[in-house]
């Protein structure tokens, strides 16, 4: 089954309809706009990590009104409860039952700020809800009605009073990616659209319309799923995946996740640049953000100021494309 043409269209008029309205607010991060995008359509989660100030917050809420979707943020501390994220069930006297009281993962989009700022005990409360789209409350197992998608951000630049995602944590996102500051030009972008008063958030939000829905944008997660990989394409992941596995400076490599990350993702990409197939250059671009949070380096390689990116790259200079 290939995909069908004017979901192909609808895709790709959607696509440039919401990057379009996204641009007369947000300067910069194309690159994170199409990551979310492609975690949106293929079913995946998103862990950003760099400075704060570089409009994260901002973009990823607008992404949700733009596409129909339910919006919820959480702020990470280290007294975070599981309960603060999950909901708890309360005893009403009058009732004389208890009723649930949803936490804000109980979203379509669920953004997680500072989430190493989280102890390993409140990680673990994502984990069930990212992997099964579902979350246990004393016992009772509650759906979370899709699409769902998770966008954590993390500070690498303090480290006081937070602590390390634990791999299988780090395992359930499908995508990283490290934000920078803008460069010069587009800086004083910013700068231009504060003075004539284009920065004005309440008044940017408040006029924005959605161009699709939830259940349009389940709809199209299963076009997507119809893009064509060639099986050359598919022996192309492998190899990507299992060098991470061979290198001789990685003591962990990438899962088997990795493996459907690059397949999901690679479809989604292919259908926003409106192809029925993926070509070789999609993968290339996705690679590094879905192996680089995956691969566990050695201690020698640590001590060397050896990076994780810098093992993809060579990988993906040492595999031959197809």
């Amino acid at each position: 089954m290939s995909l069908p043409a004017e979901d192909l269209a609808l895709i790709g008029r959607c696509y440039r309809e919401i990057t379009q309205r996204l641009g007369t607010f947000i300067v910069g991060n194309e690159a994170l706009v199409d990551l979310c995008m492609i975690g949106l359509l293929s079913g995946g989660h998103l862990l950003m990590e760099g400075t704060p100030g570089t409009g994260k917050t901002s973009m990823v809420k607008t992404l949700a009104r733009l596409t129909g979707c339910g919006f919820s943020r959480f702020q990470c501390a280290v007294d975070s409860q599981p309960a603060d994220i999950l909901g708890v069930r309360i005893y009403d006297q009058e009732s004389r039952d208890f009723y649930l009281r949803k936490g804000p993962i109980f979203s379509n989009f669920l953004l997680i700020d500072e989430i190493n700022r989280l102890a390993p005990k409140t990680q673990s409360a994502f984990i069930e809800a990212m992997s099964e789209r579902q979350a246990t409350i004393d016992g009772i197992t509650m759906p979370i009605s899709p699409p769902f998608i998770v966008i954590a951000t993390q500070n690498p630049f303090e480290f006081e009073g937070t602590f390390p995602l634990i791999e299988a944590q780090k395992d359930r996102f499908m995508f990283s990616m490290t934000l920078s500051h803008l460069d010069a030009e587009g800086e004083l972008e910013i700068i231009r659209r504060e003075h004539t008063g284009r920065l004005d958030w309440e008044a940017f939000y408040s006029q924005l319309g959605p161009v699709m829905n939830p259940s349009m944008v389940l709809s199209l997660m299963g076009s997507v799923a119809q893009v064509h990989i060639d099986g050359q394409l598919l022996s192309y992941i492998r190899d990507l995946v299992v060098a991470t596995r061979n290198h001789s400076d990685v003591h962990i490599g990438a899962s088997s996740r990795a493996s459907i990350a690059l397949v999901r993702g690679s479809k989604a990409l292919a259908a926003l640049r409106e192809r029925t197939y993926v070509i070789p250059d999609d993968i290339k671009w996705l690679a590094p953000r879905v192996l680089q949070h995956r691969v566990i380096l050695t201690r020698e390689a640590e001590i060397s100021d050896i990076t994780p990116s810098k093992i993809i790259g060579e990988i993906l200079d040492r595999i031959e494309v197809p």
